[in-house]
């Protein structure tokens, strides 16, 4: 089968296409004829050397695949040859066949195509686990969401809209994609190239109350204004850690004010906990993508022979909501 391959780790050259051996799904697994899939930035870190796949999965890229159904594993019910899916995968992504788990796939609503059902698994699944489940986001709430026009940052935009449309949004984002966020569905815009420590803006808006909710993939560099941003039994849920792993923290302030610091990852979770994910994410969320109340946001289409293109892209940060990589 045709492949995105890697023969060391490092920049967009290191990537090639080639020809891998088709996978075979094992018990409990499907085979994903996939159409598309999307860019990550955990792609980029793992082609970096720097974030390899858990044990046992593809060391191919790719997180998320849509496609259609082409072979069942043993002990596979409730699934059909041909049926079109979306589904995370621990790896595989870019490549002509991938394998994941039954308990992951989703079906694709007959309203969405293969390159914006490309999208949902990652990004989606990623913030709708961190705001809603984890985060326990409810109507009327505030939170603060990091990353402007990030795949994941325009996720949750979207779904705090769909699924909590009285909640308050304040969102972080560079001058350039600022009009774009706002567009989606942000209350207030914060620019953080000129407030990058946003406390002050945050408690004037919020006539000092401050937020429930912090969904952010900074780290080190946000660890003071996100807690000092957040409210009486506040959450920060911490997704990534661009900036450094390494910060100080006011535990008086914590107690007082009872707040939660919550670190969460998805790709490295057990099987049957995804499952679950995905189960919740396909009953409270999947009708809001049927219906067209959200529809993914795609930067740009790539062919699968553009992929240094399509991660440049990414590296560039020149991207609002999702690059996708069409396989066939």
């Amino acid at each position: 089968m045709k492949a995105v391959l890697m023969d060391a780790f490092g920049s967009v050259d290191v990537l090639r296409i080639g020809e891998a051996e088709k996978p075979n799904p094992a018990e409990g697994q499907v085979r994903v004829k996939v159409f598309a899939t999307s860019i990550n930035r955990p792609d980029l870190v793992q082609r970096e050397g720097k974030y390899p796949p858990p044990a046992g999965d593809s060391e191919i890229l790719g997180l998320e695949v849509a496609g259609v159904v082409d072979a069942l594993g043993a002990g596979v019910t409730g699934w059909q040859v041909g049926e079109r899916v979306m589904t995370l995968v621990g790896g595989g992504g870019y490549a002509e066949f991938a394998v994941a788990y039954a308990g992951h796939l989703m079906r694709i609503p007959e309203s969405m195509s293969f390159e914006e059902a490309a999208c949902v698994c990652e990004s989606y699944i990623t913030a709708f686990l961190n705001v809603f489940m984890i985060g326990e986001f409810k109507d009327s709430q505030t939170a603060i969401l990091h990353g402007g026009g990030g795949g994941v940052n325009t996720a949750a935009i979207q779904l705090c809209r769909a699924l909590t449309p009285s909640s308050t949004l304040i969102v972080t984002a560079s001058p350039a994609k600022m009009e774009r966020v706002r567009a989606i569905g942000a209350d207030f815009l914060i620019n953080f190239h000129e407030t990058p420590d946003f406390t002050e803006a945050v408690k004037e808006f919020t006539n000092k109350k401050g937020v429930d909710l912090i969904l952010d993939h900074v780290g080190a560099k946000y660890l003071a204004p996100n807690m000092n941003s957040l409210g009486y039994k506040g959450r920060l849920v911490v997704i990534g850690v661009i900036s450094g792993i390494k910060a100080e923290l006011n535990l008086a302030l914590m107690m007082v004010k009872r707040q939660q610091i919550i670190g969460s990852v998805l790709r490295s979770r057990p099987v049957a906990e995804k499952g679950e994910i995905v189960a919740e994410f396909t009953r409270r969320a999947l009708p809001k993508f049927a219906d067209r109340s959200i529809v993914p946001i795609i930067e740009k289409v790539f062919s699968i022979d553009q992929v240094a293109d399509a991660h440049r892209m990414m590296e560039e940060d020149k991207h609002f909501g999702k690059i996708v990589l069409r396989i066939q």
